[in-house]
């Protein structure tokens, strides 16, 4: 009978012991430490909502410590579900904002949570659409009263909370596997694992150009200027997933567009205003169209001291969101002027865009003011310019007349499916054609030149989907022919410094800022046939160096296309470190600026595996309590045959 007690503990011990298996489920033969690895882990492509820090306060998600977070995955169908233990909740995009509300309210519930993941697709409810933005986006920078306003009636303002859990959008190819793993754990089918999530969460440039040059070594103007501004920042609760198609991304397509179909107009100089193109810097993380000397390369001081002299009160025309103003019942693309105040400069803009709409009649491409009930422009770049300066006169090109028609503003959801491009196309040629009447002044407006503006389509098309996809995005031939793209899938978040700014010429600027900015100077440069080859810096200060990222393709044009760091003007870097000033009187923006910086990480990072459920850990407890008894009793059994045997003797 001794013999079989051994065998028992064998047995037991056998029994308890789960057989090897991968974190797919099926088990694997193992060739190398590697293969080991990788069966075990499984990282998991996702974008992570990131941290930032303002003078105030602090925004978006990390883990609460400075350690990973380690927690089983739970999918919930509803934000109302329950959670038994500490988990990472799986859930649909739709029920994120009543999650985080629910997380908000129910502090015992909140303490379960720890981490969210986003499932990516499907979501249902897009007619009433997702915008994680608040009501009123960029409302402490509005030049009036009334900030409680709703511009964006699907804003939630969730990304403007603060959340001490890590939150990550799965990619659509990664989600069914997420879900399936999910499902494994809520089976309960497996004893001895449970499949946990590891979240890794511990924590630009702007452009300016002129159509045609300017005489940057000229003491004074010539002619006064007309400013055509475009944001081309977008933002996102997921930092990554940031394309902002519709808003501001197919403004800034149709800035590109409009300077295009300008750049192939005859005696331009004999216009009475100058234009200037800004592609501007988002508001929302702190980056503000504003000039100070001391915050620019030192080669630009004469270009900026130049402006200084106009920008104080420019006639600003910002295209906003145009990627929705074509109805498909009637074919007609209606867009509205948001204009501030009644000035005789407003009233000949407003004019200038009537005069070109009517040109266009043919395409059936319609302008309209804003209604008058609206409490002033929209949120824009105008608003910062009439904070620093009430005396601007201005006009904001929109889609919408009193609230926003892009349900999805500032998410990831606001895609390529959301614009149309023949809006777009419409835009540009109306802002196209508005500036032209706009420059010519108190002149007679040539129709015959008016009318041969003309937009081209396919590079409206062309520039969507380098701008908006990933296919073919950065690898697109326009693209391919002025830089180098460090990524093929865009993203338009907000830059980050990461050093001075003086060493941001031109190499350290984002992909979406080298092309517009290589794109704006071929089309506006002079003398296009008279160029001489370059490899970064031309010789004359008139003149820059495009396409000098391509081997062979650097070109010397004369253009007044220039970087501007876009960043508080309360910030200044001294000894290569960042500091803040204190806010000037001076400066009415000051006092509103909340002066956006990101966390410090090393990696951020998402993957799953299995890991020995609690069943299995008592299992491990009761099976050792019961070896050390057999144990007890086989050695008391032993030691008792051992003396009768030695007895017998």
């Amino acid at each position: 009978m001794v013999p079989k007690i051994p065998l028992l503990l064998l047995a037991l011990a056998l029994l308890l012991a789960p057989p090897y298996r991968s974190i797919a489920g099926a088990t694997d033969t193992l060739e190398s430490v590697p293969d080991l690895q990788r069966a075990m882990y499984r990282n998991i492509k996702s974008y992570p909502c990131v941290r930032l820090l303002n003078l105030s306060g602090e925004i978006g998600c990390s883990n609460p410590g400075q350690e990973k977070v380690i927690a089983p995955i739970v999918r919930f169908k509803q934000s109302s579900d329950e959670l038994t233990r500490l988990s990472a909740v799986l859930l649909p995009l739709e029920e994120l904002e009543g999650l985080f509300l629910r997380i908000s309210k129910d502090m015992d519930f909140a303490q379960k949570v720890a981490g969210v993941l986003v499932e990516s697709d499907g979501y249902p409810s897009k007619s009433l659409g997702f915008s994680p933005a608040e009501k009123f986006p960029q409302s402490s920078f509005a030049p009036y009263k009334n900030i409680n306003y709703e511009w964006n009636l699907a804003g939630s303002g969730i990304m403007s909370n603060q959340y001490n859990f890590p939150v990550f959008l799965l990619s659509p190819e990664t989600k069914s596997f997420v879900q399936e793993l999910a499902g494994k754990n809520a089976g309960g089918t497996d004893l001895y694992q449970v499949i946990v999530a590891e979240f890794d969460l511990v924590m630009q440039d702007s452009v300016w150009s002129s159509l045609p040059p300017i005489n940057i070594s000229s003491e004074k103007p010539s002619k006064s200027i007309l400013m055509a501004v475009a944001s081309q920042d977008s933002a996102s609760f997921f930092r990554d997933r940031s394309l902002g198609a519709e808003s501001p991304i197919s403004g800034l397509i149709a800035l590109l567009a409009a300077v295009d179909a300008l750049s192939h107009v005859d005696d331009l100089n004999e216009l009475k205003k100058q234009w200037i193109t800004y592609s501007a810097n988002s508001v929302l993380y702190g980056a503000r169209p504003h000039m100070r000397c001391h915050l620019l390369p030192i080669k630009y001081l004469a270009f900026v001291r130049y402006l200084e002299h106009h920008i104080e009160s420019p006639a600003v025309l910002e295209i906003g969101s145009v990627g929705k103003g074509l109805d498909q019942a009637t074919r007609a693309t209606t867009f509205y002027a948001h204009a501030k105040g009644d000035s005789s400069v407003t009233k000949d803009m407003l004019k200038a865009l009537q005069s070109a709409s009517d040109s266009l009649v043919s395409d059936n491409v319609k302008i309209k003011t804003a209604d008058v009930s609206n409490p002033g422009i929209p949120p824009s770049s105008l608003m910062t310019f009439l904070r620093k300066n009430s005396s601007v006169d201005g006009i904001v090109l929109e889609d919408f007349d009193s609230s926003f028609t892009n349900k999805f503003y500032h998410s990831h959801l606001d895609s390529p499916s959301n614009i149309n491009s023949s809006s777009i196309a419409a835009a540009a040629a109306l802002v196209a054609r508005t500036l032209y009447i706009l420059a010519s002044g108190d002149l007679t407006v040539n129709l015959m030149t008016l009318n041969s503006i003309k937009v081209n389509v396919s590079l409206v098309e062309e520039l969507v989907g380098c701008l908006l996809s990933c296919e073919p995005g950065f690898s697109c031939s326009i693209v391919r022919n002025f830089i180098s793209p460090s990524n093929t899938c865009p993203s338009h978040y907000v830059g980050v410094f990461l050093d001075s700014p003086d060493t941001r010429y031109p190499e350290y600027a984002d992909d979406t800022s080298r092309f517009v900015w290589n794109f704006l100077a071929d089309k506006t440069s002079a003398l296009k046939g008279s160029t001489s080859s370059c490899t970064g810096k031309c010789n004359s200060i008139d003149q820059v160096c495009i396409g000098a990222e391509i081997e062979g393709k650097g070109r010397c044009v004369i253009s007044t296309t220039r970087y501007v760091p876009a960043y508080s003007t309360r910030l200044k870097i001294e000894d290569n470190l960042w500091h803040v000033i204190p806010a000037s009187t001076l400066d009415p923006m000051g006092s509103v600026d909340p002066v956006w910086t990101e966390s410090f990480w090393n990696t951020i990072g998402l993957r799953v595996y299995m890991v020995q459920s609690g069943t299995y850990d008592r299992l491990i407890l009761v099976g050792g309590i019961g070896v050390t008894v057999a144990s007890y009793i086989v050695t008391i059994v032993t030691k008792s045959f051992l003396a009768k045997a030695v007895k017998n003797d």
